[in-house]
């Protein structure tokens, strides 16, 4: 039977977070791409949570924009409120959170694909991969239809044999009801690739008009917006901002749900994948939090012109009869009336050991994959990870060095190690703590430690590059100036440091040391510092930053130099660690496992020792 038959150069399969950024990735490298979704219409859609960014997760969006990926400015033009977290901590924990309008994210980013040069969409879904001694060829669709291609990225996120569930009710459907992918699971079963199941829940959402929000704490956006695209102008971003509202659940709240434990599927072994543990469930709140007397909920809205609101923290997976009970024991929610049920969800992913660094499967060539069919959790975390995916695919057809960050540099670089050498048993869900040189990497240098990546595979242009290079030389040669700027004892000053509360002078100071003071910083010395030069307001940023952690920076650069290190220690592939006699055999196993292609990344894989690795080391002739 004839069917249809089409060659390209790259098959992303999914229009998630994940592969709108693979594909958009690809497309703008120059090669001919074709995304595949089960629906057009649910291309970037938002099926849990209005917002982009948050703690760690702000960190990602702003390195994906540095790159030349897409989320941070989709956000920045249908956000409804913005707000910086963490304001009252130091830098290295400042987080951008945007709530968005749900529908015009998703319509805003389907119109940046069916605009970009080289990229096809295409209602389909797929079915099979086409595998030929261990290299990707093609794929299959469930019509027939073959797509031969240089390479794929799988970004099929909650899709594949999804279910969705609440109380006795069971969907194989996908979020919102969409169709879920009922065939990949098979093929890539058969092609050896080792599948397990995960699951993520979404709380209710509740008609606007059926809240009583003079009950609630009202919770305003930043009175100044910051952006998170470094090339969207920040006054663009200044606009009337949507209110969200805070309240919370109370001790008849939690009887209720007690009371309903066994008719939660959660603990009835009606669900049996995995969820996320920074993510829990209400009923899993009040379980193991059994202390609490009360959780705190977030009324957010969905978008500036419905009337559904997400009840942050409150999602379940407990009978629709139940969810009503206890969602009317909130205070403000007495009355509220349900659009959506909550409910959890189950899907297929892999277990993400089997890839490289570079997202690469080790047993399968040319084929990648990126967001929750890798085993995390979050649009950011997705976005990430089919943002390199998508760039890695790419590079692969052209012939050139593939792109890994490593996480002395970035967050990626921290979430796609942590995936690939570490025992996830559960969603991973990035944060601040998993990044042991966080202080380097800050959300607002972003730019600054990854542009010349993007720029180096094409995705930053000339003039973005060259923008990047006049900030660095303006930053280092501020810092140079206030650093041999010295004032002295003069009335002025001394009236400056009293009015900040700072210690007098009774000598000379550089400007430099003044601003390493806690109470004082670079903005504040404005009046007199009058050779002071006209900057853009990030410059300044990083001026003060730089200035005031110059210790701590100082310090941390030196243990980057230790992991460095390690890292470009290399392992050869084909080493065979059964042969290595003093490795302990748990070490062995655990190698043999993860095949790590460096000593750096060998010694974050649980259950090798610093001993084993010294033995490693020996063996391989490193010094």
């Amino acid at each position: 039977m004839a069917v249809l038959e089409e060659t390209i150069d790259i098959a992303v399969i999914g229009a998630g977070h994940a592969g709108c950024e693979a594909a958009l990735a690809a497309a703008r490298m120059g090669l001919e791409t074709v995304v595949f979704t089960v629906s057009v219409d649910s291309i970037a859609m938002m099926p849990c949570n209005p917002n982009i960014g948050g703690t760690s997760k702000g960190h990602l969006v702003k390195e994906i924009d540095a790159l030349g990926g897409e989320m941070g400015k989709n956000i920045d033009k249908t956000f409804i409120q913005s707000k910086m977290l963490n304001k009252s901590k130091g830098p290295a924990v400042h987080s951008l959170r945007a709530q968005a309008d749900k529908r015009a994210y998703s319509q805003s980013m389907r119109e940046v694909l069916e605009n970009t040069d080289h990229l096809t969409i295409r209602q389909m879904e797929i079915a099979e991969l086409i595998v030929e001694d261990g290299v990707l060829t093609g794929v299959k669709a469930v019509s027939g239809a073959i797509y031969h291609c240089k390479a794929a990225v799988l970004c099929t996120g909650v899709y594949l044999n999804a279910r969705c569930i609440y109380g006795d009710v069971s969907t194989y459907t996908g979020p919102n009801g969409l169709q879920a992918a009922t065939h990949l699971t098979d093929s890539l079963k058969a092609n050896g690739v080792e599948m397990v199941r995960f699951k993520t829940g979404t709380p209710a959402r509740i008609d606007k008009r059926s809240i009583d929000f003079s009950k609630m704490e009202e919770q305003f956006g930043d009175e100044r917006v910051v952006p998170f695209s470094f090339s969207t102008d920040p006054e663009s971003v200044q606009i009337d901002q949507e209110s969200c509202w805070l309240t919370y659940t109370n001790e008849e709240t939690h009887k209720i749900i007690r009371e309903n434990l066994s008719r939660s599927p959660l603990y009835s072994g009606m669900i049996e994948g995995t969820g996320p543990r920074y993510c829990p469930s209400i009923e899993d709140k009040v379980v193991k939090f059994a202390d609490k007397n009360r959780h705190q909920v977030f009324l957010e809205p969905e978008g500036r012109y419905t009337n559904e609101m997400y009840v942050g923290g409150m999602s379940s997976s407990l009978p629709e009869d139940v969810q009503i009970a206890m969602y009317h024991t909130v205070p403000g929610l007495e009355h509220a009336k349900i659009v959506r049920n909550a409910y959890a969800i189950e899907y297929d992913c892999i277990n993400p050991r089997q890839l490289l660094p570079s997202l690469e499967f080790k047993a399968i060539k040319n084929l990648f994959s990126g967001g929750q069919f890798n085993g995390s959790s979050g649009y950011e975390e997705a976005a990430a990870q089919g943002l390199i995916a998508g760039i890695n695919a790419a590079l692969r057809v052209q012939g050139k060095e593939e792109l890994v960050l490593d996480r002395s540099e970035s967050y990626i670089g921290v979430l796609i190690d942590d995936l690939v050498t570490k025992e996830n048993h559960e969603p991973y869900r990035m944060m601040t703590s998993r990044a042991e040189y966080r202080l380097l990497l800050r959300q607002d240098n972003a730019d600054l430690r990854l542009r010349k990546y993007g720029y180096r595979v094409g995705l930053i242009s000339e003039e973005q590059y060259e923008a990047l290079k006049r900030k660095e030389q303006q930053i280092q040669e501020e810092i140079e100036r206030v650093e041999n700027t010295y004032v002295g004892t003069s009335s002025n000053i001394n009236e400056l440091l009293e009015e900040y509360g700072s210690t007098l002078l009774s000598g000379g100071s550089s400007l430099a040391e003044l601003i390493r003071r806690p109470e004082l910083n670079y903005k504040m010395l404005a009046e007199v510092d009058p050779k002071r030069p006209k900057l853009p307001e990030d410059v300044q940023e990083q001026v003060n930053i730089n200035i005031k952690y110059d210790g701590y920076i100082k310090r941390q650069m030196k243990q980057v130099e230790q992991f460095k290190k390690m890292e470009e220690k290399k392992i050869p592939e084909n080493i065979n660690y059964d042969e290595i006699q003093s490795l302990r055999i748990e070490a062995k196993q655990k190698l043999n496992l993860y095949r790590p292609i460096n000593i750096g990344q060998a010694s974050r894989i649980s259950g090798v020792s610093p001993a084993d690795i010294s033995v490693l080391l020996v063996y391989l002739g490193h010094k």
